[in-house]
């Protein structure tokens, strides 16, 4: 007897260490968005929270944490516990921040286990109704003949939208002055109000007010026309030969997250996102649904990585 029931006490700890695993998620998922609500991020992470919510019989809840360009909401996900409870909705200022800061406060790599890369896009350079100008090159020239007079708006400083149009600015050689902002949702609230003359939302955002006219397009930042707007030409087909920036939008936990839960994760977003409603509810503000695995994911990040560090190091970009 004393021998049987040595053998289930020195048992114990290890069914303790696996059922965490096997019982998540066991109470409620909080999904961070380092942005304010409204924004392409935020607009993602709702329509996937809420299939994640039926498939797991769990509440996936959306929890918005903006703040210094993103930083602060992904900082406080890095600094999570692994335990599959807390993930990170990012968009790519997840990499912006990391490359543009002289002492970035986490590393995408090592502080974040990457699940899947969940949808990309490209940001529409927009402007208010109210700017004179109908092409890319009325606005270069524009912008050259009063250098610094126009402002943009972005959702904040590392943010898609700033680098894109930091990209923008530095191959038309024009002057624009960078208003930050928490977030897309409000950068864009004072571009329809006017108090900004330009920006560069994603088509998430963008679309909608596009097609009222609250906003026009004048080109989109991918490297070929968006689905959603069509008769918009891309910057480089607009006259800015070689522009090319795309905004996506990645789930992550934080680094020693179990594989287990990595992986169940990951196979019912990649689910989700094939469904017709999903799919569709994307593609229709321009949106291209992924999905792809953690490898592929870890893989993508590190060309990012490379590939804004260039473009920072030739800009001579910081975020100080």
């Amino acid at each position: 007897m004393k021998r049987v029931a040595l053998v289930i006490l020195m048992s114990t700890p290890v069914l303790g260490v696996a059922q965490p695993v096997a019982v998540w998620p066991a109470k409620a998922v909080r999904i961070v968005v380092p942005t304010s609500p409204g924004g392409g991020t935020d607009i993602v992470t709702r329509i996937l929270a809420q299939k994640l919510s039926e498939s797991f019989s769990q509440s996936f809840v959306v929890e918005n944490r903006p703040g210094a360009g993103q930083i602060l909401g992904t900082e406080f996900v890095a600094r999570a516990p692994p335990d599959g409870y807390t993930l990170l909705m990012a968009a790519s200022a997840i990499v912006l921040n990391q490359v543009l800061a002289k002492k970035p406060p986490y590393d995408t790599l090592r502080d974040f286990a990457p699940i899947t890369l969940a949808a990309s896009l490209p940001n529409v350079l927009t402007v208010h109704p109210s700017l004179p100008v109908k092409t890319v090159k009325e606005l270069i020239a524009l912008a050259r003949a009063k250098p610094g007079a126009l402002n943009y708006s972005s959702a904040g400083a590392g943010t898609s939208p700033h680098m894109s149009m930091e990209l923008f600015r530095s191959l038309a050689g024009i002057d624009l002055v960078h208003i930050a902002y928490k977030g897309t949702g409000p950068a864009t609230a004072d571009l329809i109000a006017g108090h900004v003359q330009l920006s560069m939302p994603n088509t998430l955002t963008a679309t909608p007010f596009l097609r009222v006219g609250k906003l026009r397009a004048l080109g989109v930042t991918g490297s070929k026309r968006a689905s959603a707007l069509p008769n918009v030409p891309t910057l480089a087909e607009a006259g800015v030969p070689g522009y090319e920036a795309i905004q996506w939008y990645g789930l992550f936990a934080p680094a020693g997250t179990a594989r287990e839960i990595v992986a169940r994760v990951q196979a019912d977003v990649a689910k989700a996102l094939r469904l017709p409603d999903v799919g569709e509810r994307l593609a229709a503000d321009g949106a291209e649904a992924v999905g792809n695995r953690p490898d592929e994911f870890a893989a993508y990040i590190r060309s990012e990585l490379e590939k804004w560090g260039r473009v920072v190091r030739e800009a001579k970009l910081s975020l100080e």
